[in-house]
């Protein structure tokens, strides 16, 4: 089938999931909720596919279309929960980028997120993120692998990943004093400034700023 139709099999798919997770499953609610044009054709195609079943207007997934639905609902949530993390953007904008970067994301990729963001449990919307492979080795939820200087813990080494600032000029003066991606870090105090050593300096930075830049624990 076309890349088009891909996407429509893929978004068919989400929405039995999620419409499931709110308790209904039945033909009648999927073709009221759908916003395809020729939802009779992507319900024959379902089924062709063998991807679901339906008996009695209720629908059910096969093995491989729960597999594909799954996968599908984790790109999704893992992409909403890294746009409202880490990259802070509006409310009103994650839910359609997440749409798109659901269909485009590999297996790899989506368990990298899943794993730099700490295995989260549910999205920013508090609906569950399907685990994957990276997530079977943890037996409990665990605090995210890059937070933000503000969050780090007292005392605790780390490296810099990245720094996001909101203003581009502030770039140049935090590294102007050795603060940029890959130094090694130390927080010594987080209020009423934060202060951190930075390769034997000790720097106090306004916590605005401090914010801005997100660090990984030293292993």
């Amino acid at each position: 089938m076309k890349p088009m139709d891909k996407e429509r099999i893929e978004e068919a798919l989400e929405l039995i999931w999620v419409l499931k997770e709110e308790g209904t499953s039945g033909l009648r609610t999927f073709r009221g909720c759908s916003d395809d044009e020729d939802i009779d054709g992507i319900i024959e195609e379902l089924k062709k596919r063998n991807l679901i079943t339906i008996s009695d207007d209720q629908i059910a997934f096969t093995e491989e279309g729960h597999k594909i639905a799954k996968t599908i609902i984790r790109r999704h949530r893992l992409a909403e929960r890294l746009f409202a993390d880490v990259f802070e953007m509006k409310e009103e904008t994650i839910h359609e980028d997440a749409c798109k970067m659901e269909h485009i994301l590999s297996e790899e990729l989506t368990d990298s997120v899943c794993t730099f963001l700490g295995h989260p449990p549910t999205c920013p919307h508090g609906k569950p993120i399907p685990r994957g492979e990276c997530c079977k080795k943890y037996s409990v939820d665990v605090s995210p692998l890059v937070m933000r200087l503000t969050d780090f813990e007292v005392g605790q080494k780390g490296r810099i990943v990245y720094i996001v600032p909101s203003d581009p000029s502030r770039l140049n003066r935090l590294n102007s004093i050795g603060i940029n991606a890959g130094s090694e870090i130390k927080l010594i105090q987080r209020r009423p400034s934060v202060v951190v050593n930075v390769e034997e300096t000790t720097i106090a930075l306004d916590p605005e700023i401090a914010k801005e830049i997100f660090v990984k624990r030293a292993s």
